[in-house]
């Protein structure tokens, strides 16, 4: 049995999560720290050597898209330019700077900083997953799954992680 084969697949209902955080949120901006767990989520599981399987088995975002942006979509393939590492990697750079950007601007060190956060990770969420609706409409569903900046973090993750383990074995 292969490592992954032990974690179960909930692409077919964890569509209900994104769901539910956009929900709350709009209801209670605090509600967007949640998200906060969106993005740890595959970290954990790279950083337990487990690559993406956070993609392929739980991604509440990718559930989404594949599940509903079959029915809209123009089942274009993505760009080639758009599938080369120089684009992740430069698309990766941009969200973290425009997150990181985005906390420093809001001013967290006030006694707001609870909600203030809260409401940078959802409008972050919020963006991100407008972006991936887009490309499920224009392009294949599951098209921002192939671009996404935690897939290709964790993928980084991955590959570092091996290169660290080949260096160790050669010396």
């Amino acid at each position: 049995m292969s490592n992954n084969k032990k974690f179960r697949n909930h692409q077919g209902w964890s569509w209900i999560l994104i769901i539910a955080f956009f929900v709350l949120s709009i209801f209670d901006f605090r509600f967007g720290i949640l998200g906060l767990l969106c993005m740890a989520a595959p970290l954990y599981h790279a950083l337990r050597g487990r690559g993406k399987l956070h993609c392929s088995k739980y991604c509440p975002r990718g559930s989404f898209l594949g599940r509903f942006m079959q029915y809209v979509s123009l089942n274009h393939t993505l760009p080639k330019f758009m599938r080369t590492r120089k684009f992740k990697h430069l698309l990766l750079i941009y969200m973290i700077s425009m997150f990181t950007f985005s906390i420093i601007y809001t001013g967290i060190h006030t006694e707001f900083a609870f909600r203030e956060l809260s409401f940078v990770v959802f409008r972050f969420m919020g963006v991100s997953f407008i972006v991936g609706i887009l490309f499920g409409i224009f392009f294949k569903p599951r098209s921002w799954c192939q671009v996404c900046p935690m897939g290709h973090g964790t993928a980084l993750i991955s590959q570092l992680q091996k290169n660290s383990s080949k260096a160790k074995k050669a010396s």
